[in-house]
């Protein structure tokens, strides 16, 4: 029996006062997170989460969610909330991702909507908001990649000379990203936590916000976890981004080789990152589906390495694991 659940409808029956509703999975989550979608006899629809508090703290996305509203973006309004059982009742943004849409609609146009938000979020940067990306945590992000995707996925041990290397990529990775200028960062803004809604996007998954380097939330967005653009349209969506940034303000390098370089530089980091995230998630978690992704942030990760002299050990890294 799954009592969790139990204890989320007798929850809903109180805040829906007696209008019966129908409960259905709603998405999936690489977190202990659930979400469903609540149908109301009446026409109303909600989404509902269920966090276990053991596990998961509500009290982010709530606040988070404020921030992002403030910074007029359209994230969830959140209805009801009862942090101690680890239950939100959310605003329903629609059923179609940016994932699904981009793939057979207007993807200029979408990506522009998704980078308009995203300038948004970054212009209402408050110093002393977010809790800071720091490089302790730039540090055990990289070391997931060592630890799970080469230890544990691939059962490889590294050389005394390969961990050197690594450890040395990781720190230039890390000076890059603590000497950019410091903003909101959602952390996950990518194609499948945005939903074309009105207006568009409609932004979920966004509790885990930091504040920290202005590169991350862009190269999050155009190096996808699970859908890859050609480099052309990489580059002019970054320009697009960078020339709207300038004009609004924002503190982007004035050189956008210099900016390109970071980015570059950013993504590299999250993709050492998320490589590791998928080897812990199907062998600790049991989410066998997110590894078959890890390809894709190989070949990323592998050309970034090779166009960087600096980066080009971990190129050679990648080329003996492979």
């Amino acid at each position: 029996m799954d009592s969790r659940l139990a204890a989320l409808e007798h929850w809903l029956a109180g805040q829906f006062d007696g209008v019966a509703y129908q409960l259905a999975p709603a998405s999936e989550d690489a977190s202990f997170r659930r979400y469903f979608r609540a149908r109301l006899a009446d026409g109303r629809t909600y989404v509902v989460m269920d966090a276990p508090p053991a596990h998961e703290d509500c009290a982010p996305f709530v606040r988070v969610a404020q921030l992002l509203r403030d910074a007029a973006v359209h994230a969830p309004d959140v209805h009801a909330q009862d942090l101690a059982q680890g239950f939100l009742l959310l605003s329903d943004l629609g059923t179609t991702t940016y994932l699904n849409a981009l793939e057979t609609g207007d993807a200029d146009a979408l990506m522009r909507d998704a980078i308009d938000a995203l300038l948004r979020w970054q212009l209402a940067t408050r110093p002393g908001t977010l809790p800071p990306y720091d490089e302790a945590l730039l540090q055990r992000e990289m070391a997931l990649f060592p630890d799970w995707y080469v230890g544990r996925h691939l059962a490889k041990v590294l050389a005394e000379t390969q961990k050197n290397d690594l450890q040395r990529i990781f720190a230039l990775l890390a000076a890059s990203a603590l000497a950019q200028p410091r903003v909101y960062v959602h952390r996950d803004y990518m194609p499948r936590n945005l939903m074309v809604s009105e207006p568009n996007p409609g932004v979920l998954d966004f509790q885990d916000a930091v504040m920290g380097p202005i590169t991350y939330d862009v190269i999050s967005l155009l190096r996808d976890a699970f859908l890859s653009w050609d480099e052309a349209r990489v580059l002019d969506w970054s320009v697009r981004y960078w020339e709207k940034a300038k004009k609004a303000g924002l503190p982007v390098d004035a050189d956008f080789a210099e900016f390109w370089r970071a980015l570059e530089w950013m993504g590299l980091q999250r993709h050492l990152k998320v490589m590791g995230i998928f080897a812990r998630l199907t062998y600790r978690d049991g989410k066998a589906k997110y590894v078959t992704d890890t390809p894709r942030f190989v070949g990323y990760a592998r050309a970034v390495a090779t166009r960087y002299e600096p980066l080009k050990p971990l190129a050679r890294l990648l080329d003996v694991l492979s």
